[in-house]
């Protein structure tokens, strides 16, 4: 069902809870996890789209939850305006987004959702609740919440003036990298490190604020990194992978020595946002920000002794503290580790021993992406987690939006 309005959402959820069905809102189905998934009624966020409302006194944009953020990033570059940060993916709904913790690197804020200042919901007795920042605390639980206390129908955004940032990309090598970071991640806005398996070298992002004009890349070599380099090529790397494990090592060597630097300067989303079109599967965990380079350290000596097929990056972000409940930088600056296989690979040992190594520096999983934890040894990590499950019972004491992922990460 493709609910028009907030009415329509209203209706659909107070028919489940009459018939004793559960209900779930599906985003762009971005996510790796089944976090979406129902054996109810599944609602399509299609036609709830656009935005509602723009407050240039408040510094506040309003969209329909079903707005993906490549249309967001579009329609606010139209208004003048933009987000403070973002992931490098842009095809999410904005509810999935801030739901499951998307998040960028660097910055006053690294995720969506601590960038989000109001929602509107629709809870499990189908009442509509609009939250805001007058009620920090239930704000917080909203604002990463996995649908579990309500179905969103509109998102509110603090926003900012467009601004431009220039771009640095470059190869770093490993000792760099490890001994380097703390350094680079003060000196710079945002950086977004690729460190390469099996190798010495990594590719190195670091984006700045600019009051310079824009200069893009141009069409021809956009199209050669981003196009033939970033995805083609990784592409075939990946296949190769595939076929013949035992040569990755020397495949991710061969595929390091075509990064070369580049600079550009140009419109946030377009620096931040990348068009991914390899098929993969991931596992990101957020660890203390002093760990990082530790844990990091430890997951490369696992992959060095195992030669597992990793034949692709592996990405480290950062992020100050923020105050959402159940977000993976709650209370604590984090290091964020993603690890990548090709979608063709077994992953179930390798996340399962990577996740090992991040548990001991405790770490939180990101909700999106693919962990073994359940509730019990998750309420551990999340000093706020009571006030979370105090927040649920509230909002759907009788599980309207529980599915079999939320039984199992947040309790049934």
């Amino acid at each position: 069902m493709s609910p028009r309005d907030v009415a329509e959402v209203v209706d659909a959820v107070r028919v489940a809870r009459a018939n004793r069905m559960r209900v779930r809102m599906v985003g762009s189905g971005h996510s790796f996890t089944d976090v979406a998934a129902t054996d109810g009624l599944m609602l399509r966020p299609d036609r709830l789209t656009g935005v509602r409302e723009v407050d240039r006194d408040a510094m506040t944009v309003t969209v329909w939850s079903g707005t993906t953020l490549h249309d967001l990033n579009a329609a606010l570059a139209r208004l003048g305006l933009g987000l403070h940060n973002m992931g490098d993916i842009d095809r999410q709904t904005v509810a999935g987004a801030i739901s499951t913790g998307t998040h960028g690197s660097g910055g006053v804020w690294a995720s969506l959702s601590a960038q989000v200042a109001g929602v509107e919901l629709v809870t499990g007795d189908g009442s509509v609740l609009l939250v805001g920042e007058d009620d920090p605390d239930l704000l917080d639980a909203v604002r990463v919440s996995l649908g579990a206390l309500g179905i969103l129908t509109a998102v509110t955004f603090r926003v900012e003036p467009s601004f431009r940032l220039h771009a640095e990309e470059g190869p770093l090598s490993w000792d760099e990298l490890v001994g380097d970071f703390d350094r680079l991640v003060a000196e710079h806005d945002h950086v977004d490190v690729h460190w390469m398996p099996y190798t010495d070298r990594a590719l190195c992002k670091r984006n700045d604020r600019t009051l310079d004009a824009e200069e893009p890349l141009s069409r021809v070599r956009a199209f050669v990194e981003r196009e033939l380099v970033e995805n083609r090529a990784v592409g075939l790397l990946n296949r190769a992978a595939e076929v013949a494990p035992r040569t990755v090592p020397t495949l991710n060597r061969w595929a390091m020595r075509a990064v070369s630097t580049r600079r550009h300067t140009d419109a946030t989303h377009r620096i931040l946002v990348a068009e991914r079109k390899v098929r993969f599967r991931e596992i990101e965990y957020a660890v203390p920000r002093e760990a990082g380079m530790t844990a990091l350290t430890e997951a490369r000596q696992l992959l060095d002794r195992h030669r597992w097929p990793v034949a692709l990056p592996v990405e480290i972000r950062t992020a100050p503290a923020d105050s959402a409940f159940l977000s993976t930088a709650h209370d604590r600056p984090s290091t964020y580790l993603a690890f990548h296989v090709s979608a063709r690979t077994d992953h179930r040992e390798i996340f399962r021993e990577v996740e090992a190594v991040m548990r001991a520096h405790d770490g939180r999983p990101h909700w999106g992406k693919l962990h073994g934890r359940t509730a019990a040894d998750l309420a551990p990590a999340y000093p706020r987690w009571e006030d979370f499950a105090a927040a649920r019972d509230r909002l759907d004491p009788e599980r309207v939006f529980a599915n079999a992922y939320l039984d199992r990460v947040l309790g049934p």
